[in-house]
């Protein structure tokens, strides 16, 4: 009887751990933006400061921001981002993220857009950014330092 009491506490003990630590701060969870998609949250914040192996969020995004719509009075609602390896969508066309129904993009999908050059597209049309990114943390520059990333 001793036996089986002193397994129930251990056996109770692996399973909370095994299970507690499932997907926090894992980067191998697959997490993208999709268009008319509602999951995200946070708009205008830096996503990759949760999401990064360790951190709250779910999976490990290489680029994320936000979007506002041409008045920079709410959301962009739909569009992408480019990502070109020139200025003004020059040269080739590196990666696409949707941007979702709350103004936000984001990707764990494996890919650099450091030296990259990003374009915002819409119905409407496109917004160039006439320099090379550094991080693909996009909310950590726009709308703190510089202005907020929007849509024409």
């Amino acid at each position: 009887m001793k036996r089986i009491l002193f397994f129930i506490p251990i056996s109770m003990l692996f399973a909370v751990v095994l299970f507690s630590c499932e997907k926090e701060g894992a980067c191998d969870e697959y997490n993208v933006s999709e268009i008319n998609g509602d999951d995200s949250h946070n708009f205008g914040n830096n996503c990759i400061q949760c999401h990064q192996s360790g951190g709250e969020g779910e999976g490990c995004f290489n680029v994320a921001g936000s979007v506002k719509n041409n008045l920079l009075t709410a959301p962009a609602t739909s569009g992408q981002v480019e990502f070109y390896t020139l200025p003004n969508g020059g040269g080739t066309l590196t990666y696409t993220v949707p941007i979702d129904s709350k103004g936000n993009f984001y990707s764990t999908e494996a890919m650099s857009v450091v030296g990259l050059y990003p374009a915002i597209k819409n119905a409407t049309g496109t917004m160039y950014m006439g320099s090379t990114l550094s991080t693909g943390a996009c909310n950590s520059c726009h709308g703190n330092s510089t202005g907020a990333l929007y849509a024409n």
